[in-house]
């Protein structure tokens, strides 16, 4: 190996990256962010209502500092966010923090959802960047959903578009595809995976993931794939069913299988 070629090849390749944010500080404004839109969560100390002003202040310009390297109009980005999506974002929040609640026979408190369950965490990142998604923001997006991912072991794409009113429950392993679309009032449990039938590179531009509409609920270990797949309205899917095909309104989807029981004799 030549070793200062290699080196100086690493040098270079530095001037690539100058421009975007560290993940460092990517998650450090989550962090606040958060701490900001839910007091249970505050890891901060707000002595009153100006401090809150001051702080809404202090994350607009920190967010527009940290998308100014990767896009062109941070200024008005920010601005756009934190004075006209940020509020709609956290009703959206709000209303998946209540289903949580009303949906989970364990939550005792809405307060315990938000402190607690990795579901809901998970998609409080993913509805922040779900809207600097639409904003064309590169990589930010990703390094959010990224941040959760490897918190919760829930991988949701930011471009996946979800309803109102989302329940994750327990979480661990759970994928959501790009181009997955998730009606109101959906119900999704750990290992569910709603992805591709092919990950051809030249399908990026097409949908490629299931459409689930309203009131679904999805058990544990559920696999369904492909674009034309689209799960009915009120239907159930019951856990490690395959699915690759359309299901109707109104439909109970189960995988059977045979489990025996015997008693072991003692004497072998």
């Amino acid at each position: 190996m030549n070793q200062e070629k290699f080196i100086t090849r690493i040098f270079n390749s530095k001037s690539e990256t100058l421009n975007l944010p560290k993940p460092v500080e990517i998650e450090n404004f989550i962090n606040s962010l958060l701490s900001f839109l839910f007091p249970s969560l505050n890891n901060q100390e707000f002595n009153g209502l100006s401090d809150y002003f001051l702080e809404f202040e202090r994350l607009k310009n920190e967010f527009e500092r940290l998308i100014n390297g990767v896009h062109l109009n941070g200024s008005e980005i920010s601005k756009e966010f934190f004075e006209d999506k940020l509020e709609l974002i956290y009703e959206e929040l709000l209303a998946d923090a209540l289903a949580i609640e009303d949906g989970d026979p364990a939550a005792t408190s809405k307060e315990e959802v938000m402190r607690t369950y990795p579901g809901f965490y998970a998609i409080t990142i993913y509805r922040i960047a779900n809207q600097l998604n639409s904003f064309k923001i590169p990589y930010i997006p990703r390094m959010l959903t990224e941040i959760a991912h490897s918190k919760t072991g829930i991988d949701i794409h930011p471009a996946a578009k979800i309803g109102k009113n989302f329940f994750i429950d327990h979480g661990t392993g759970i994928v959501i595809g790009e181009t997955t679309i998730i009606g109101n009032n959906v119900k999704i449990y750990q290992g569910v995976t709603l992805g591709a039938l092919s990950v051809k590179k030249e399908m990026a531009a097409t949908k490629r993931h299931p459409t689930i509409e309203d009131h679904v609920v999805i058990y544990a270990g559920a696999t369904i794939l492909g674009s034309e797949t689209k799960i009915g309205k009120n239907s159930t899917i019951g856990g490690n069913v395959w699915l690759t095909e359309s299901v109707e309104e109104n439909s109970l989807v189960y995988h059977k299988t045979e489990t025996i029981i015997k008693k072991i004799s003692k004497n072998g």
